[in-house]
């Protein structure tokens, strides 16, 4: 039986004013190809798919001229809006029109602390969760990130590790922790959630180098969420187009994609060989990230990389002794001057 997805991943732009040099966004990144009405179209698909909730988010959504329009759609189809932002460019304005528009949640990316952006968030209402992401440089001001986030209000913090992809992976040797390192802010955001648990929700799991066993990468390939890019690519996480496969797109419909043999390739079980095969965890992480594999070991089919059992997993090993040495100096991403087409 084909599982139903929850959560639809709106990639509304790759523009972003801003060259994070641990973005996860593709390298080459996509132009703007689906107009406010696309979106409204894709929405309502997605709703009759039986999904839920409508992430959007970017690169940086706010750069949308039609962002109020596109926010509305999404309400319309009866889904739940949750906004990903920088917070960069949003002020009382923009916030109150967004939220007149439909969005029920918001999700503030941290860069450098735009507390004035997570105040305003709280003061209209709005549920506000801070998104740190932790790497090499920055995990000794845990402690920090925690205490801005109990300022302004915020009812979560996700401390999300690195993901290793796009732009992160080309500067992994930059980001990736060393093991002393990771083992100290771990104690820092255990000591964080304990004291907090009831009044703020501290979240963190460990880098996946650094884990020994896989993630459940996006719950399982194309088992809950789906993700329309910004050129109108439909695809079941946004590094997917890291692997030989045809994806398709928005024009065919969300029903055709969520059945087509590219989303098919690994879902459930069947395309997996040996560890993953006879593994007891195979129904709890799925073989873990295919990207990761295919971008790791050059095959998307082998056990991921991360997992102490796969073939691959000399390629984690390295990185992390890799991490052990001085830093290189960080890559920066180009700027986002692609064309904006909607």
């Amino acid at each position: 039986m084909t599982p139903r997805p929850f959560t639809l991943i709106a990639e509304l732009t790759h523009r972003c004013p801003l060259r994070c040099g641990y973005c996860s966004n593709p390298v080459e990144l996509a132009p703007d190809r689906v107009d406010a009405r696309g979106w409204a179209r894709v929405f309502e698909e997605a709703a009759a798919l039986g999904v839920l909730a409508a992430n959007l988010t970017g690169g940086e959504p706010l750069v949308r001229a039609d962002l109020e329009e596109i926010v509305a759609a999404a309400r319309a189809a009866g889904l739940y809006v949750h906004l990903v932002t920088s917070g960069v460019g949003l002020d009382e304005r923009r916030l109150g029109a967004l939220r007149e528009a439909g969005v029920e949640a918001i999700q503030l990316s941290w860069h450098a602390r735009p507390t004035a952006a997570a105040r305003a968030i709280r003061t209209s209402g709005l549920p506000l969760t801070v998104n740190v992401v932790l790497h090499r440089d920055n995990l000794d001001e845990v402690p920090a990130f925690v205490a801005a986030a109990e300022e302004v209000g915020a009812s979560r913090i996700e401390l999300a590790h690195v993901q290793l992809l796009g732009w992160a992976l080309a500067n992994r040797r930059a980001l990736l922790p060393s093991a002393e390192a990771l083992a100290g802010a771990r104690e820092v955001i255990a000591a964080a959630r304990a004291r907090l648990r009831g009044r703020m929700e501290v979240a963190s799991v460990l880098p996946d180098y650094h884990a020994g066993l896989p993630r459940a990468c996006m719950d399982g390939w194309a088992r809950r969420y789906i993700l329309v890019a910004p050129d109108g690519a439909v695809l079941p996480c946004h590094a997917a187009r890291a692997l030989p496969l045809d994806f398709p797109t928005v024009t065919g419909g969300l029903a055709a994609a969520w059945a087509s043999p590219a989303f098919e390739t690994f879902r459930g079980e069947a395309w997996m060989a040996d560890p993953c095969r006879t593994c007891d965890r195979r129904g709890v992480d799925f073989g873990g990230c295919r990207c990761q594999a295919m971008l790791l070991a050059g095959d998307a089919r082998v056990a991921d990389p991360a997992c102490y059992k796969s073939p691959a997993h000399a390629a984690v090993l390295a990185a992390r002794v890799e991490a052990e040495s001085p830093p290189l100096v960080r890559l920066r991403p180009r700027a986002r001057t692609i064309d904006a087409g909607a």
